[in-house]
């Protein structure tokens, strides 16, 4: 992963490399930013550029021994931690270095990745990974050894959101107090859920989402994609560089996701129980990142609906058979009922989050969605 790979963010990238050009660099830096806006391939391309030993003006040089290392993504010198589960029911241990091939194989598709695609590629989609103590353990191993090659020893960690919480007093201790020439490459896209002492502790780089012309120009000049198509997927995408190369590619994520959503508030709705049950039983076999993925996704057909309803048509983001919906779902969704789903379905992404029995709680969610419902019919 280059500078020259990763879609807009010029003033960042330009300030990253001055930073190292003129020696500051912060033993422990935060690159915070929404999803799909570029973060973990900056902090990638940072790292290269810092370890290259013929740096370019605006880039690594791509040639040298440290630039070929990182084309494999296999640097001595770079050690990189991110949530996991255990493989098997059972398994009392694991860390992130236990599923080093996969995130290898994962990262060379694309740096612009989520969670979800993640825990899918994984396979591990019905449990929550975390960054747990024996990555923190690692971390002070692997650091108390010297360099292998370049003058830092470098430790990327991607979502430090999901650190376990009886992890943290190790992983803090060593970021007050690391061993020289250190530095520390954290990634987050919820500042709300990084622990205040974390935040404390290092410096914080905010990367903003992309405008809908750096999106456009991205998947052209970058991926190859048509003007039109990309014109296509950067209005839908709203800024999100990951679901833009998702729609491009015809991912049909989306398009589940779309029709998951319509019939369940068509039976919640019509208040058919039965089939409403069987929502229910298919939402709770889900991983609990696609629960959440898939009640976000309400969320934003309610936003769209309430758009509708107040002639703001120009603003949806949706596909045109999602669009089609959202204009005849806003005839029976008036704003004051969005507010009311967007409420019941925020509450029960907090549950999620907090495992929820997901029998439970979508059945829960569905007899409130119906008793919504009967607003409108009275």
């Amino acid at each position: 992963m280059y500078f020259k790979d990763i879609a807009g963010q010029k003033q960042i990238k330009q300030k990253l490399i001055n930073n190292i050009n003129m020696g500051r660099i912060s033993h422990a830096q935060l690159f915070l930013g929404p999803e799909g806006s570029g973060k973990l391939a900056l902090a990638i391309a940072y790292a290269r550029y810092l370890t290259c030993t013929n740096k370019k003006d605006a880039d690594a040089c791509g040639i040298c021994s440290s630039c070929l290392k990182f084309n494999k993504l296999a640097h001595p010198d770079l050690n990189y931690f991110y949530p996991v589960a255990s493989k098997k029911q059972g398994d009392k241990t694991f860390a992130s270095k236990d599923y080093i091939n996969q995130w290898r194989s994962f990262l060379e598709k694309s740096p612009y990745v989520s969670l979800n695609t993640w825990y899918n590629h994984i396979e591990m989609e019905n449990k929550q990974g975390i960054i747990n103590a024996e990555d923190c353990n690692e971390i002070i191993r692997v650091l108390g050894f010297k360099s292998y090659e370049s003058e830092y020893k470098i430790v990327i960690i991607w979502m430090i959101e999901r650190l376990y919480h009886s992890a943290a007093p190790k992983l803090l201790k060593i970021l007050e107090e690391p061993p020289a020439k250190t530095l520390f490459l954290i990634v987050s896209e919820n500042q709300d859920q990084v622990l205040n002492t974390i935040l404390s502790r290092t410096q914080i780089i905010r990367v903003p989402r992309l405008s809908t012309s750096e999106v456009e120009e991205g998947l052209v000049n970058l991926y190859n994609f048509s003007l039109s198509q990309a014109q296509e997927a950067a209005f839908m995408a709203d800024g999100n560089f990951f679901q833009a190369l998702a729609l491009c590619n015809n991912d049909e994520t989306h398009d589940n996701q779309m029709n998951f959503i319509r019939d369940w508030l068509r039976d919640c709705y019509a208040f058919n129980f039965a089939e409403m049950l069987k929502f229910v039983d298919a939402l709770a076999k889900m991983g609990r990142e696609r629960q959440k993925t898939i009640l976000k996704f309400g969320l934003e057909i309610f936003r769209n609906a309430t758009l509708v309803n107040y002639k703001a048509n120009k603003m949806v983001r949706a596909h045109p058979e999602a669009e089609e919906f959202i204009v005849k779902f806003s005839k029976v969704l008036p704003p004051f009922i969005a507010i009311q789903m967007t409420d019941e379905f925020s509450k029960a992404i907090y549950h999620v989050e907090r495992n929820a029995n997901p029998k439970i709680l979508f059945t829960d969610l569905s007899l409130k969605m119906a008793q919504i419902f009967i607003q409108i019919k009275k």
